[in-house]
């Protein structure tokens, strides 16, 4: 029995790690298929001979990768490897090797210094990226302006859609060039290839299926061969053409450490790719972040930023130490793994051990795969990235931050990085210096215990609103919102969320905040994630046109956030909402006789007070007394609200203050005998009770007791106006 216990208490165990094959297993293929296309993208042109040597670096840098990021990670069914921008600027930084050594000596060793510079990347790479982690720097990166880091991802995806061209057709895109793609197969090829680029996008780009990509691509091989046999081209014939590769014989690994290679490197480049360098390292790590952060939102996982940052970093140093070059976490390839049923590290340990193989089976592989095919894998992941930077972003910046991405694309892709990372500074600092005029973004805080609406409340749902004002947590903000002030806002909610669990309404008052950029937007859906976990309802007040225009377009106005014109209505709503939770909603109609009472005492002096008053029923909108009227009478509140009305100045009024049922008005002129300072009009359909002047001196003089009680009563309840609004001119002084 023992045994049979076993066998069943291991079956779910047993379950999972099969799903985190299958899944892993899934994964690969998009990594293998990747790896090809960032091969021919890396080694090509000039670095073309050398292209075994390529496969070998490309499918140890996917090993060490995805065994490194399965082991580490954060986020358990992680898959790492090298990405399309990666590879993108890998490609570019061996390309400008490639020049700069051609330049100085036509008959230099190309292979050697070329694997030295990429290992050498990926090494200074991991470098920086274990140093963010450990040092918690690694949310520096938010710092960097949104159109900076546009630029340079558009402007990777314009090199790869320039790369693809070179893979499919062998010739770079140039107008020194252009005469080289004028004959019937070079058209012919990339026609095929921009086919295959349109069918991903009506296909896997719409729909993304976890495994329409892996099967789009091998049907795409299998409908490549098909029409070769159709029109009778044998597999050599289709190689001999140029429509597939010619493999490498085998697979050939270099470790580039020797001390004979190190002796010839040209040290005195390193220089003049210095450009180059940062920004592979600049890139790598924005895509840890931002695929890190695609990986949360579409699985609905928390990840750790900093490990992140630190095992991606410790992967691309064992990768520079055998070879390698740069890469990082992967979203598609882990979204697949996730939706395939994988869960567990197993499953990037599976990746990794099929990209092992892959050094032994590529070059078979590599003979049976058309150019178009991997072309147009590489045209769609281009073109996909320009249509997000240029297309989609339009939506999301403001036309100055349009226009300075758009220039940081020309200038990165005409001119180089070097030329892209200073304009990419300058603007930075610009953006800064005109948006950053105040450092703190929050004027004061305040909860409902403390800070409350002008509405009158009885002395029970005063109670309520005391016990559980904390559910209420308020910011008045200011200042220009930026990239910067709005990350540390979000730091300041969570931080707040985490001092008081309690929070149920978060009020946030942009009375004073004079704009806010795309990049705050950001910020603010990662406040509207964090409070949807807590259940947490989010209230915007006094919201600017151009501040909800941002919002909106980033997708974080939605049913689950509030927009009220005023901080005083919101407050409103709010404490309803929570008297209504903690209390219910008062079926019957008040009882007059039970509240007189209750403020004097016994039944008969409550009922000797209802005899004196008079009953009056008001509609909304009516007015109950006018300023400089005598104050001739006060009034029970019985049901309903009305307001107290001040002008303004300029022909309108304004409303200072509401009181709502079981509550008084007028006492102060019924015993100072001064004329009304405010109008004083029914909000809704109301009913009261008059006590009139006559009838307060005729029951002072006929029953002294019940006179005073009545007086005692006036004071304590101008006490307690009086406190409370002693607390909410101490919030204001903060």
């Amino acid at each position: 029995m023992s045994v049979i216990s076993q066998s069943v208490s291991f079956s779910p165990k047993l379950r999972r790690a099969i799903n985190d094959v299958l899944g892993g297993s899934a994964a690969s293929v998009l990594t293998v298929t990747f790896g090809l296309s960032y091969s021919l993208l890396i080694f090509g042109g000039p670095l073309a001979p050398y292209l075994s040597y390529g496969v070998a670096a490309t499918f140890i840098s996917s090993a060490i990768l995805a065994a490194v990021v399965a082991l580490g990670s954060s986020l358990p069914f992680a898959i790492g490897g090298p990405e399309s921008s990666t590879a993108a600027m890998t490609g570019i930084l061996a390309s400008s090797m490639v020049e700069r050594m051609t330049l100085a000596d036509t008959s230099a060793p190309l292979l050697a210094p070329v694997i030295i510079t990429l290992a050498l990347a990926s090494i200074a790479t991991g470098l920086v990226l274990c140093g963010f982690g450990l040092t918690r720097m690694g949310r520096a990166i938010r710092y960097v302006p949104y159109p900076v880091v546009g630029g340079f991802l558009g402007a990777t995806g314009c090199l790869i859609l320039l790369g693809a061209i070179r893979v499919i057709t062998g010739h770079r895109l140039q107008f020194a060039t252009v005469g080289q793609f004028a004959n019937q197969l070079t058209l012919s090829e990339l026609a095929a290839a921009c086919l295959m680029a349109i069918v991903l996008y009506l296909t896997w780009h719409r729909s993304r299926s976890s495994f329409g990509l892996p099967a789009i691509l091998v049907g795409g091989v299998i409908a490549a061969h098909l029409a070769f046999w159709l029109i009778g081209i044998s597999s050599s014939d289709a190689q001999a053409a140029g429509w597939t590769f010619q493999p490498p014989s085998s697979i050939n690994f270099m470790l580039p450490w020797s001390a004979a290679e190190l002796s010839r490197y040209p040290w005195s480049q390193l220089p003049e790719l210095s450009g180059n360098l940062i920004a592979v390292v600049f890139v790598t790590a924005s895509c840890t972040l931002f695929n890190t952060t695609g990986i949360e939102v579409a699985t609905q996982r928390e990840a750790n930023l900093e490990r992140e940052l630190s095992v991606t970093g410790l992967a691309n140093l064992l990768s520079g130490a055998l070879g390698g070059y740069t890469g990082c976490i992967s979203v598609s390839r882990s979204v697949l793994n996730f939706n395939s049923g994988g869960s567990g590290r197993l499953s990037g340990l599976t990746v990794a051990a099929i990209s092992a193989l892959m050094l032994a089976f590529a070059p078979t592989l590599l003979g049976y795969m058309p150019k178009f095919v991997l072309g147009g894998l590489l045209i769609y992941l281009g073109a996909d990235g320009l249509h997000k930077w240029i297309v989609q972003s339009r939506r999301r910046l403001s036309f100055i931050e349009y226009l300075s991405l758009l220039a940081i694309i020309v200038i990165i892709v005409q001119w180089g990085f070097i030329a892209g990372i200073l304009i990419g500074t300058v603007i930075g600092c610009a953006t800064f210096a005109l948006s950053a005029s105040r450092v703190n973004s929050i004027k004061f805080s305040f909860d409902g215990s403390e800070y409350r609406s002008s509405l009158d409340r009885s002395r029970d749902d005063q109670a309520v609103l005391s016990a559980h004002g904390g559910k209420i947590q308020g910011l008045n903000l200011q200042s220009y919102l930026f990239f910067g002030s709005a990350n540390r806002l979000y730091q300041h909610v969570k931080a707040l969320l985490g001092r008081h669990p309690e929070c149920r309404f978060l009020v946030f008052d942009f009375k004073l905040v004079t704009g806010i950029d795309s990049s705050a937007a950001y910020s603010f859906d990662q406040i509207k994630r964090t409070a949807h976990d807590r259940g947490i309802r989010l209230v915007l007040v006094h919201l600017p046109a151009t501040a909800e225009k941002a919002l909106r377009s980033s997708g974080f106005v939605s049913q689950e956030v509030s927009i009220v014109p005023e901080l005083d209505h919101a407050l409103e709503w709010c404490e309803n909402e929570i008297i209504s939770l903690h209390r219910g909603r008062e079926a019957e109609e008040a009882s007059l006789r039970d509240w007189f009472t209750q403020i004097l005492g016994t039944e008969p002096d409550a009922l000797e007070l209802m005899g004196r008053c008079e009953r009056l029923e008001v509609d909304a909108g009516d007015i109950i007394v006018n300023s400089g009227d005598a104050a001739d009478s006060m009034h029970f509140i019985l049901d309903g609200r009305v307001g107290i009305m001040i002008p303004t100045g300029d022909g309108r009024t304004s409303r200072v203050r509401s009181l709502g049922r079981y509550t008084t008005i007028g006492e102060m002129g019924l015993v100072s005998h001064a004329p009304r300072s405010a109008t004083i009009q029914a909000e809704v359909a109301s009913i009261l009770y008059v006590l009139s002047t006559h009838q307060f001196e005729a029951l002072k003089s006929e029953n002294p007791i019940l006179g005073q009680k009545l007086l005692t009563y006036f004071v304590s309840v101008m006490a307690e106006r009086l406190t409370f609004a002693n607390r909410m001119i101490a919030v204001l002084r903060r």
